[in-house]
């Protein structure tokens, strides 16, 4: 290891005060608009104007709750439990689908809990990214050095795919698969091995979209969301229009028209787009930053474990920052309409429950990986993170 190196690695740094405290920021923006994108909306169909955000005040209490135990588990215990978390994701993929699954807009992707629903996606594609930082980490020869120890893992997650995109839920199995590819690639496997991985999930997902009407239907829609701006166009457009009358510097919080019935899902999917309208190109910008700067210091944190001999822990860092990175690029770019429509919300911003929890326990692995640094480097030596 070069001096560099070793001074990298070996300095405490500051990336998980950072790491937490934009992370903490985005939550509280994320609760002032949906308080502000859903107050009409809650108060039509609940009766009260502030259903959503005490809902999502809730959530953010039992999330950073959930983060903070899973900042307290070693990382051994994660890796020592590869197959129970292979075999967990599988279950709910299948037991969503089945008469326990609850369909929401042609999508069956929800399992009731009582007070809340479950989205089973959101649990399975951080369970599989586990798995897969265990694998990396157990077959790491095998992964770089043969074909056969580069495709194993990929059927599995081309398995879960498929149980995915029954649902159906195309935008988690684009989420999962290029966060793999992001994971493996890190391991150190050639760049050359890859070309005919992604050349045919590439042709495969252009048949699901031709073979689809809906899908095509959204791509075609993407390329001019004006042709059918009252239709298939729709929320684009009203996307579009957000972000043009929000101009430089907002109309103000709580001054959003496009929230009063014309953008739907505008506390959900669309919440980046509200954000535009109420504080202008500088608060976009701003929310941005936030998470340019999140996902930054997660891959620092990852790099370092890495180059600190934390191999499992890397590997898991690298995979819960991709997971929030492709989220969030996704969401951000489909509201400005860079990428065809997806169900897909913006990670600690938009409402919802399992997206919330699932995304402050993957900043909790994150910081464990930090701690578990920073312990080693007390202690004065290596380990191999499991």
């Amino acid at each position: 290891m070069t001096a560099a190196a070793v001074q990298f690695q070996g300095t405490r740094g500051r990336e998980l005060p950072v790491l937490l405290l934009s992370a903490g920021l985005l939550l509280v923006v994320g609760l002032v608009l949906i308080a502000s994108a859903s107050m009409d909306v809650a108060a039509d169909h609940y009766g009260n104007s502030f259903h959503f955000v005490m809902r999502q005040m809730i959530f953010a209490v039992a999330a950073c709750l959930a983060g903070v135990v899973v900042a307290n588990v070693p990382l051994a215990w994660w890796l020592r439990g590869a197959w129970v978390w292979l075999f967990t994701a599988f279950a709910l993929l299948i037991i969503v689908l089945s008469p326990l699954g609850i369909t929401v807009n042609g999508s069956t992707r929800w399992i009731s809990l009582g007070v809340v629903n479950l989205q089973v996606s959101e649990i399975a594609k951080w369970l599989l990214i586990i798995y897969l930082a265990s694998y990396v980490v157990r077959r790491r020869a095998e992964l770089i050095g043969t074909w056969m120890g580069f495709l194993k893992p990929f059927l599995v997650l081309a398995a879960a795919a498929l149980l995915l995109l029954i649902q159906p839920d195309f935008g988690a199995i684009v989420v999962l698969m290029t966060a793999a590819l992001g994971m493996i690639f890190l391991s150190g496997v050639r760049l050359t091995r890859f070309t005919p991985l992604i050349l045919l999930c590439a042709m495969l997902g252009a048949v699901l979209i031709v073979t689809q009407p809906y899908r095509l239907k959204r791509v075609v829609v993407y390329l001019d969301p004006w042709k059918d701006q009252f239709d298939s166009g729709y929320q684009l457009t009203q996307s579009l229009i957000a972000f043009g009358r929000g101009e430089w510097l907002g109309e103000g919080l709580g001054n959003s028209v496009q929230k009063l019935f014309y953008l739907p899902e505008a506390h959900t999917d669309f919440i980046y787009a509200i954000a535009a309208e109420e504080f202008g190109l500088m608060g976009a910008l701003l929310i941005l930053l936030a998470f340019t700067v999140l996902i930054w210091m997660g891959l620092r944190i990852a790099r370092k474990a890495e180059q600190g001999g934390l191999e499992f822990g890397a590997c898991l860092a690298y995979g819960m920052t991709l997971l929030i990175a492709l989220q969030a690029f996704i969401n951000m770019a489909v509201n400005i309409g860079l990428l065809p429509t997806k169900g897909l919300t913006l990670p600690l911003v938009s409402y919802g429950g399992s997206s919330l929890i699932v995304t402050c326990v993957s900043i909790g692995v994150i910081a464990r990986v930090e701690m578990e640094r920073q312990d080693q480097l007390e202690q004065g030596g290596t380990t191999n993170g499991g």
